[in-house]
């Protein structure tokens, strides 16, 4: 089954349930005996019917299906629950225009019933998924590289399940060594041979495609890739330099020829919009979490003299401005067991609401950096700072912190600009806070161990045993520390 496949029956699956959740409302209510007038048969038809066209529209734009942008369960959650709240309000809407009774418990239980009705659709669909490639379906993949790229595609292969592939080995040309190397239980060993033995060596591992994430630079790799074809392996290729593709390419065939053409990075609004919703949203999330700073400003300024601080970062523009946070040092190995606590819950940056109020900053966006690291900054790094920084972004809630490069944290950072949205703002928040909330639940977190994965290379070649996919190595195939910034 294709991708697109999967999407359409998990749509078709979502309008199916629509009708049968509305139904299960009232007949809760009229086998409960609760005092809710039930539904005409017109006004149970228009609202299934808004509801339907609601929703074809919502999952194109927020990705609903929880495969598109890459399998994982906090993406998911958030998105769904954005999706039934505009839902109901539209509803509310559709009730006060129209002036059709519905009633606002009905609505309510209404919601509740699609969104557990949405999350077991999604449920099946990845068991289904996982169950055809524990039994033998899913294509093996070998990629040919040995730096970051190689590493991050075979993360991206296993945070997408729906393409059934599973990453069995590395090809690494000449003495380079894999960049994620095997654990020292491996049975395997190296072993080392020539091109021409390379395809009989992914014969006898049932390879089914080659994944070049290395520059066909030699004359050995382009017979390689040849003698794969007359083998039936598919060859995929990765257009170098990768960081290219995150502009939105589009592929021309010039005459047989392909041609990438590489379009311009779309400028995310920072318009009147964004920022009613960083000063209405940023509002109420002050408000609600003043105490906190309140209380641990006090107490920090009891242990160590200062409740707050402020550090000079590079924001919009590379324009320089004066952060605030509380007075915990980033990642306090050697401060007090209060610091550290402070620093794993994110608490140290909750004061930025002040830079939100300020227009320095935006609830959501990458996050600013000093100017030790700002000034270094390749050219394809500055293109972060042609929106806002913000609280948090698409790198925080995929576990990159202040620790992490700035180059892993902009390739995120740019994936985020390529589609703005409020809406997406909204979904980044929700899934920042499903990741507060984990931690909070989880002190202390046992340290996840590394993933093991098959690797071979070539010049030289290894074969290690690959690692079953589960559900929770999808949810966490791209995290490296949990948290947002």
């Amino acid at each position: 089954m294709k991708p697109e496949q999967l999407r359409n029956r998990i749509l078709a699956a979502d309008l199916a349930w629509i009708p049968v959740a509305l139904a299960a409302e009232q007949a809760l209510c009229l086998g409960l005996h609760w005092r809710q007038l039930p539904l005409g048969p017109s006004n149970f038809l228009v609202y299934v019917g808004c509801t339907v066209f609601a929703w074809v529209l919502l999952s194109e734009n927020l990705h609903l299906d929880g495969f598109r942008g890459g399998w994982r369960l906090p993406a998911l959650v958030s998105h769904l629950l954005l999706a039934v709240a505009l839902l109901m309000v539209l509803l509310l809407a559709v009730e006060n225009i129209s002036e059709r009774y519905v009633g606002r418990f009905t609505l309510s239980v209404f919601s509740w019933f699609l969104l557990l009705g949405f999350l077991g659709i999604r449920w099946f669909a990845v068991r289904g998924v996982l169950r055809r490639y524990h039994n033998g379906e899913a294509r093996r993949v070998v990629i040919l590289g040995s730096d970051r790229l190689a590493t991050e595609l075979a993360a991206k292969f296993q945070h997408h399940p729906e393409l059934l592939c599973r990453v069995i080995g590395f090809l690494c040309p000449g003495a380079e060594m894999p960049a994620a190397r095997p654990s020292p239980a491996t049975p395997a060993g190296p072993a080392t041979v020539s091109t021409m033995e390379v395809v009989g060596l992914l014969r006898r591992h049932q390879v089914d495609e080659l994944v070049m994430a290395h520059p066909p630079a030699s004359n050995e790799i382009l017979n390689l890739v040849a003698l794969c074809r007359e083998q039936a392996i598919r060859v995929s290729l990765v257009p170098q330099p990768y960081e290219l593709y995150l502009s939105r390419p589009s592929l021309l065939d010039l005459g047989g020829l392909p041609l990438l053409q590489i379009g311009e990075m779309p400028t995310p609004s920072a318009g009147l919009g964004k920022r009613v919703l960083d000063l209405a949203l940023g509002s109420v999330l002050a408000l609600a979490t003043l105490p906190i700073v309140l209380v641990c400003a006090a107490a920090l300024r009891a242990s160590t003299g200062r409740g707050f601080r402020w550090e000079t970062r590079i924001g919009w523009r590379g324009v320089q401005f004066a952060m605030l946070r509380l007075n915990v040092d980033r990642n306090p190995r050697n401060g007090s067991r209060f610091e550290r606590l402070l620093d794993r819950l994110s608490i140290p940056e909750l004061p930025q609401f002040w830079n939100v109020f300020r227009g320095e900053m935006s609830l959501v966006g990458p996050r600013p950096e000093g100017p030790e690291r700002a000034h270094r900054y390749s050219a394809w790094q500055k293109q972060r700072l042609i929106v806002k920084p913000g609280m948090t972004g698409l790198a925080q809630v995929h576990g990159l912190r202040e620790e992490h490069t700035s180059e892993d944290k902009t390739r995120h950072d740019l994936q985020y600009m390529l589609r703005p949205s409020l809406l997406r703002d909204l979904s980044l928040l929700i899934e920042t806070i499903w990741t507060l909330v984990l931690r909070v639940i989880r002190l202390p977190r046992r340290a996840r161990a590394p993933v093991a994965s098959d690797s071979a290379v070539l010049q030289p070649i290894s074969y290690f045993p690959s690692t079953p996919l589960s559900p929770e190595m999808l949810q966490h195939a791209h995290r490296t520390q949990s948290g947002s910034d």
